[in-house]
């Protein structure tokens, strides 16, 4: 995991997060802003349970369900965007200011490659359009095993 609390527009998106709140009559509170903080510095996938562990470093004393609500809330607010949702557990990643891409992952280390590839984007489109849909997103994810434990042999766990 990739940690870097330095963020340009951390400010940006914390006044998302708190016009998100102030629309739902809901108050932005330190730990709400400790959690969305220590979100921004992670620059990888994050599970909702490694996000604690990171928060907790931060500050002891917020607790779990305060970190996994205030996920939820970073993901409706347009901040954090669910990735891989294979059968392990749903990681999130930031989506604010961040462009659309898919996801390829290993199902035996659980390692995420993000790419882009306007050919499948291109046929998504005829797609929507074939059968009279308005885009609003989606989501890919391609399972395979990566190359490192395609060489050790690897099995899904």
């Amino acid at each position: 995991m990739i940690f870097n609390m330095k963020r340009a527009d951390a400010a940006t998106e914390l006044s998302v997060l708190v016009d998100y709140l102030q629309g739902r009559d809901l108050k932005m509170t330190r730990p709400r802003q400790t959690v969305l903080e220590v979100f921004l510095g992670i620059e990888a996938h994050v599970t909702a349970e490694e996000l604690y562990d990171a928060v907790r470093k931060v500050d002891p004393s917020i607790g779990q369900a305060t970190v996994f609500r205030t996920v939820r809330l970073l993901e409706e607010a347009g901040l954090a965007r669910s990735a891989c949702r294979d059968d392990g557990a749903r990681s999130y990643e930031h989506a604010y200011r961040h462009k659309h891409h898919d996801h390829l992952v290993c199902v035996d280390c659980g390692a995420i490659v993000e790419f882009r590839e306007a050919e499948i984007e291109r046929a998504q489109a005829a797609v929507y359009r074939k059968h009279g849909f308005e885009a609003t997103g989606h989501s890919l994810e391609l399972f395979g095993r990566c190359p490192a434990c395609r060489r050790k042999g690897g099995t899904r766990a």
